[in-house]
């Protein structure tokens, strides 16, 4: 398989050449800003819009619906930001029919997220106010690093260039992490949902927080190795995603 950076006359004289269509192809950003955008406005229909969707939507709701809004919305916000301001992409794309099924993970789990919380029946966290806030804390915190981790990345690597170099903690707190996982920015991502189930005390947020984890992780896997790979002197005391652990 060629690599992006290579040409027809730098594999010599094959016998056999594969090409195989792999049909229509999009860029990584529009790819990004469709996945991120669904999530988005589906949580908004079912907070603004409850009428069209329970049947008793004029029942009192407790303030951590609320919080969970804003929290949503909010991470949601910080990747659309993050796509087009912070992440440098190749030129490489996707197939677009992939489009399809990443968006319906995003897409569909945003729907069960915000079907449950913004129910009129939904039941509030049964240690109130404190494990509200704690679950809030925490994630604020997450969402913080998490993006202090992708602008360490971005600086990593100057603009135009492929140059790949091992990353490590700069002046910010936030990027302590890089000494003991190799992709913090997927730590601090699941952190974030880890706050936001104890935040909300919701299953469907829960499920949504273990299927991200098995992905990130097998992510993380893969560009630990990766790393190990390219460096010899990659720092050997650090994990995947879970410091001192995976």
């Amino acid at each position: 398989m060629l690599k992006d950076n290579e040409t027809l006359g730098n594999v010599g004289n094959p016998k056999q050449l594969y090409f195989k269509d792999l049909g229509p192809q999009v860029g990584w950003t529009t790819v990004f800003l469709t996945e991120y955008s669904g999530p988005l406005f589906a949580y908004l229909l079912f907070y603004l819009r409850p009428s069209l969707i329970y049947a008793d939507s004029n029942a009192p709701t407790h303030p951590v619906v609320d919080i969970a809004m804003f929290c949503w919305i909010g991470h949601y916000a910080k990747r659309l930001f993050e796509t087009v301001f912070v992440h440098r992409f190749s030129h490489g794309t996707m197939p677009i029919r992939n489009i399809f099924k990443n968006s319906f993970y995003y897409w569909g789990f945003a729907a069960y997220v915000a079907y449950y919380i913004n129910h009129p029946l939904y039941t509030p966290p049964v240690f109130g106010t404190t494990q509200i806030y704690i679950g809030l804390a925490g994630f604020i915190i997450c969402e913080l690093g998490n993006l202090s981790i992708h602008i360490a990345l971005r600086n990593l690597r100057p603009a135009g260039s492929k140059e790949r170099k091992i990353p490590y903690p700069t002046s910010n707190p936030f990027t302590i992490l890089f000494n003991f996982v190799s992709c913090p920015n997927y730590t601090y991502e699941v952190g974030s949902w880890f706050f936001f189930t104890i935040m909300t005390q919701s299953i469907p947020s829960g499920l949504f927080m273990f299927a991200g984890f098995y992905q990130m992780a097998v992510w993380a896997a893969g560009k630990h190795r990766n790393y190990k790979r390219e460096f010899k002197n990659y720092p050997k005391g650090r994990k995947p995603i879970i410091p001192f652990l995976m």
